[in-house]
């Protein structure tokens, strides 16, 4: 019993190991998205943190619609950035847990 319970022990810390590698890898993974006339180009992480913003001129010129822009674009990267992120920390973590009966 204590050898299944040790053995279990070693699988959950070989999980969580697992699960930080994969956070450390996502800050490397990049997630673009754009406008749907391409006047605003955002990149985040996978982990969300945002990397760059590239601005067409001609948005400049009207801060509400600029505002607007960024909001619609921001949004949507970090909704995919958000998709990517769950689905490698879920399979990271299904990979490393051990056979619990019952969960």
């Amino acid at each position: 019993m204590f050898g299944d319970m040790m053995g279990m022990m070693g699988k959950l810390k070989e999980a969580q190991k697992k699960i930080e590698e994969t956070k450390k890898r996502l800050d490397t993974v990049m997630v673009d998205e754009s406008s749907s006339d391409n006047l605003l180009k955002v990149t985040l992480t996978a982990n969300r943190e945002l990397k760059s913003i590239n601005i067409a001129d001609e948005l400049l010129e009207d801060k509400e619609q600029l505002e607007d822009y960024l909001i619609l674009t921001l949004n949507k990267a970090i909704q995919k950035a958000t998709e990517v992120n769950e689905s490698e920390l879920g399979a990271a973590a299904r990979e490393g847990m051990p056979n619990i009966p019952g969960l």
